[in-house]
């Protein structure tokens, strides 16, 4: 079969690669034809009939026969017509069916103005219900704080089930009943556990599946003012569009990026937004009279070289090195703990060793993958999702070697069964993608580091008696993943020698790693000087004036050193949008912009730089961070520039091997033809009743020097050619939902027109220069900086507790404590979505994790909670037994409310709670 054939639509040919679906390629010729049980990401199963053509059998065929488009692959001289009287005819039919018991509640429906039903009913020519029977009804479900449910509204489209089940891997949602009572929920009211579930509001093509959060402070859809924006929420980089409104993110939705997070998000980046909502929120200066003052009184103190700064791996490029320069690199401190920063380190040189830093697209097309020390949908939920279709590659792979198309979705699961791609896991205890491993290999850091590194020798030794060695050497595309959530250098090293000795055995391995922060890749190539330099420098009276910017110091250390240091430090500034310990010990505050209200750019585990846009303006002092350094950089007659793009100019000259983040975004003075690109749809309304209380008369919109878009509903066209990194709105006309992003991709499911955003910083042969010294380098915190959990070393897991020696019930000498491992919770590790009230509520309660036989050893095995002491900190915490848990550690939910900062392999005192 050629590669490209050649198909007539109506009476239009085009040439589409041989076997693409119909409707896709319909779709990509620009002619519109309804469909709603398709989609890109879960294929065709030929559920609505709705895609209805007329297929001619040859150019003799005058009459044809009506055929659905997402069941047919195109082969050449394929003849078809969608403006058919038969086909158009049966569209109009199926459509007005599927009405018969959908309700007539669009006015105060919350996908109204943005539902994919609505258009179709338009396209399809239906356009009065003829039907005056009784409508079915159904009760609705709470289905948690992130999903609503309205299932009357539903059409029976098997999206949600698709989605859901078959490709993100839950289980607790199905379908129940038959015909006019098909039901699509849970077997009994309940909390959705999959941590996907929000895509069902965008997978949904009518209303049954709301934004519960959107319904709490609702606004119209087409009322809401968006920009493109980064996901804060781990280092993944997906694309997201916040909305706001009313100067709130009402809601976050999924901006697609072909190499990222294409359609879905994970729940923490689509609902972890509530942060920037909250009312405790700094929005004023604080600690001087205004910000002038505050301006003079830094400015004096940079000239007078008496400032040191914390850098942030959550805060912008541009941010932290506007905070670099303006107290020189002698004084800019990583703002990481010292097991992360050498973690970091450690990672970043990991990726650079591959063949390729794969992409979450390209995990999906790997064959094989080895994930060593990650948890991955608590760490990297977007690449767990990614893994998930990668398992099935081989299966989609013996499907088409029987001709059946990867699309055909039903018949492809059908035939594969459980025939799987070879996808190993080492990790602490059990993990939500053991179902779908080949193998998972559960120890303590130790144990997984033996185990990576007999891995690698057995690749070096070419011994196909290794199963996991041997799959991955006859791997096509094998894959390693690693990261920095055990802090382990040792362990990444290892991971580090399996892809090595793939390479020299002459395979394309693709690596990826992991990261905790939206900009920790940034952080760790930009530099500085350890967080650990700076608490000894703070207590020998070195440090007169600190800045810290975006973070929370008693996240990167104990609380007793963080306590000295800022007691040590004589004046203490906060630049940060949330209210944390770490401001509450400042004496002054300069209120910073949150992602929603600034400009930044950020690095992900790819290497791909990527740009942020301000969403609205914000009242009161607020600005973004590098904002606020280039005033008191002027005045301090250090200049950084005056806008977003002379402070990336300022970059690239200094940091070489940073310029390309300048290529990220296009530049402020970009138009497309004459126009800025608005941030408001064309639809948006009531600017002047909005600042009705101030005036009657329409504001000015706020002028904006850093980006090429509009805080305006005027501008560029909605269906103009826009550079893919500033498209704030997906829309096209008769397309008003969101399967409109078909009309700006330059074929279904792959790239934008134009080409995905962002640029790519890293690859094998990528500078390696480290501009900072690192912990190791200025001799500080050395220990902390990676136990290397070894039992031989007279560290810290020198002596292990004996879990079968009889103790106290009640009790935990001191002598034999256990030894801390992280254990990550995409609900509540992440220090900026926690504050949201849905993602606590969804989170619940963050347990200690023990082994049963430590548990019983210890005397708490019938205990619900239990008191920690970790150095001189103390926590009641609830308990929870895993069997899948070394027995000689103690899980502990790392960066959760409540846990204090503890080191891996630090010391744990544990006793029954009273």
């Amino acid at each position: 079969m050629s590669q490209t054939v050649r198909i007539r639509i109506d009476e239009h040919e085009i040439e589409v690669p041989a076997g693409r679906n119909l409707l896709q390629a319909i779709l990509e010729a620009g002619v519109d034809l309804p469909y709603f049980c398709w989609h890109p990401e879960l294929g065709a199963v030929g559920a609505c009939r709705q895609c209805a053509v007329t297929k001619y059998k040859d150019d003799e065929d005058e009459h044809g026969r009506v055929d659905m488009a997402c069941m047919t692959p195109c082969t050449d001289g394929l003849r078809i017509s969608v403006a058919d009287e038969q086909a158009a005819s049966m569209r109009e039919a199926v459509i007005e069916f599927l009405m018969t018991n959908h309700p007539h509640d669009c006015p105060v429906c919350e996908e109204g103005g943005e539902c994919h039903l609505q258009d179709m009913t338009v396209m399809s020519g239906h356009v009065y219900r003829r039907y005056r029977g009784t409508k079915r009804t159904h009760r609705n479900q709470d289905l948690g704080p992130f999903v609503g449910h309205e299932m009357n509204r539903c059409i029976a489209c098997y999206r949600c089930t698709r989605y859901y089940r078959d490709y993100a891997g839950g289980t607790d949602l199905d379908v129940f009943g038959a015909h006019n009572h098909v039901y699509f929920g849970r077997a009994e009211d309940g909390t959705l556990e999959s941590p996907f579930a929000g895509n069902l509001v965008e997978v949904c093509p009518t209303g049954v599946f709301t934004d519960k959060t959107l319904s709490e402070h609702y606004s119209r859809k087409w009322d809401l003012q968006s920009a493109p924006s980064i996901c804060s929420g781990c280092a993944v980089g997906c694309n997201t569009l916040p909305g706001e409104r009313y100067g709130r993110i009402k809601r976050v939705w999924n901006r697609y990026h072909g190499q990222i997070n294409g359609y879905f998000l994970c729940d923490r980046g689509r609902y972890g937004y509530g942060y920037v909502n909250a009312e405790d929120r700094p929005r004023q200066v604080e600690g001087f009279e205004d910000a002038e003052q505050a301006l003079s009184q830094l400015a004096e103190a940079v000239q007078r070289s008496e400032v040191a700064a914390v850098g942030s791996p959550r805060a912008s490029l541009e941010a932290n090195f506007a905070l670099q320069q303006l107290v020189g690199e002698q004084h800019f401190y990583r703002g990481e703990s010292s097991q992360q920063q050498a973690a970091s380190a450690a990672a970043l040189e990991f990726i650079r060793a591959g063949s390729r830093i794969a992409s979450a697209r390209q995990i999906e097309r790997c064959d094989a993958a080895l994930v060593i020390g990650e948890d991955l949908t608590n760490t990297a939920p977007r690449l767990a999702l990614s893994l998930r279709q990668m398992a099935r590659q081989k299966g989609i792979e013996s499907a088409e070697k029987a001709r059946i198309p990867r699309w055909l979705d039903a018949a492809v699961r059908t035939y594969a069964q459980d025939t799987r791609s070879q996808l190993y896991l080492a990790s602490l205890g059990a993990t939500e993608l053991d179902g779908i491993a080949t193998r998972c290999e559960h120890a303590d850091p130790a144990g997984l580091c033996a185990w990576a590194e007999q891995i690698a020798e057995a690749i070096e030794a070419a011994d196909t008696q290794h199963p996991i060695a041997a799959d991955l050497l006859a791997a096509e595309r094998p894959l390693v993943i690693a990261g920095t959530s055990l802090g382990s250098v040792r362990l990444i090293k290892a991971a580090q020698r399996i892809v090595e000795a793939l390479k020299k055995a002459g395979r394309e391995v693709a690596v990826h790693g992991v990261w905790p922060e939206a900009n920790s890749v940034g952080a760790e190539m930009l530099g500085g000087q350890p967080l650990q330099a700076l608490i000894e420098a703070a207590e020998a009276g070195k440090i007169q004036q600190l800045i810290v910017l975006e973070n929370d110091l008693y996240r990167r250390a104990p609380k007793v050193q963080i306590d000295a240091l800022l007691a040590a430090v004589p004046s203490l500034l906060a630049l940060d949008h949330s209210r944390t310990p770490t401001m509450n010990q400042a004496h002054a505050v300069l209120p910073a912009a949150s992602f929603a209200e600034g400009d930044g750019s950020y690095i992900n585990s790819e290497g791909r730089a990527q740009r942020a846009f301000q969403v609205h303006q914000p009242d009161n002092d607020i600005a973004g961070s590098w904002r606020w350094l280039q005033r008191i950089a002027v005045r301090a007659e250090r200049p950084l520039g005056n806008t977003l793009d002379e402070l990336l100019s300022l970059l690239a000259e200094h940091r070489p091997d940073l310029a390309g983040v300048r290529e990220a975004a296009p530049g402020a003075q970009t138009r497309v033809g004459t126009s800025r690109v608005p941030r408001m749809s064309h639809r948006y309304s009531g600017r002047a009743a909005m600042h009705a209380d101030r005036t009657m008369h329409e504001p000015r919109p706020p002028a904006d020097a850093d980006s090429p878009l509009a805080f305006s509903m005027e501008g560029a066209s909605p269906v103009a050619e826009k550079p893919p990194a500033t498209i704030p709105i997906f829309w096209a006309p008769r397309w008003n939902s969101g399967q409109s992003l078909n009309k700006f991709q330059q074929e279904i499911g792959g790239e934008l027109r134009g080409g995905d955003p962002g640029v790519l910083l890293l690859d094998s042969s990528s500078s390696r220069r480290k501009p900072g010294p690192s912990g190791l380098e200025a001799g500080a915190g050395a220990k902390a900086l990676d136990p290397g959990f070894r039992r031989d070393d007279g560290d810290l897991f020198a002596v292990p507790p004996d879990p079968s020696s009889p103790r106290k019930r009640g009790s935990m000498p001191d002598k034999t404590p256990l030894f801390a491992v992280p254990l990550h919770h995409i609900f509540g590790s992440e220090e900026l979505s926690q504050r949201g009230e849905a993602i606590l509520e969804r989170a619940g309660t963050w347990p200690v994790s023990l082994h049963p036989q430590t548990a019983e050893a210890l005397g708490v095995a019938r205990s619900t909670a239990v008191r920690i002491r970790i150095g001189e900190e103390f926590a009641l915490l609830p308990l929870q037994l895993d069997s899948t848990l070394p027995t000689d550690l103690i899980g502990l939910p790392t960066g959760c409310p409540g846990v204090p900062y503890f080191d891996s392999g630090a010391a744990v005192h544990l006793e029954a709670a009273e």
